[in-house]
């Protein structure tokens, strides 16, 4: 993949890397104001739960795309960016245009999918 290409990806990344961090603090303040004034009446506190529950949820989602987002800025400093973490091919250039921090190509994300392929850790 040409250097020009890589660095149109490396700017979505990092701009997606700091929407994301935003998203998650602003998650974890709601979550932890949801906790103040806790209210005595129980279809209140039920509420209050599910809010907390629904924003812990939210913010877990979005701490795994940061995640895969900064691997994908550490593979595109390593030099591996567009290359699939298990088979080593190329990564289809609109595929990652669709998911700039996908780490499968379509094959093997398809195997990871129906269970034939282990989830790497890096």
């Amino acid at each position: 993949m040409d250097k020009k290409k890589i660095e149109t990806f490396r700017k979505q990344l990092e701009q997606r890397q700091a929407d994301l961090r935003k998203i998650v603090a602003r998650t974890e303040q709601d979550g932890r104001e949801a906790d103040v004034g806790t209210a005595q009446d129980i279809a209140d506190r039920a509420a209050n739960s599910y809010t907390k529950e629904f924003l812990f949820h939210q913010s877990n989602n979005e701490r795994q795309l940061l995640q895969s987002v900064e691997i994908a800025l550490s593979r595109i400093s390593e030099g591996v960016f567009g290359e699939c973490i298990n088979c080593g091919n190329d990564i289809n250039p609109k595929r990652l245009e669709a998911v700039p921090w996908t780490r499968y190509c379509i094959a093997c994300q398809e195997k990871l999918e129906q269970g034939q392929l282990e989830e790497a850790n890096s």
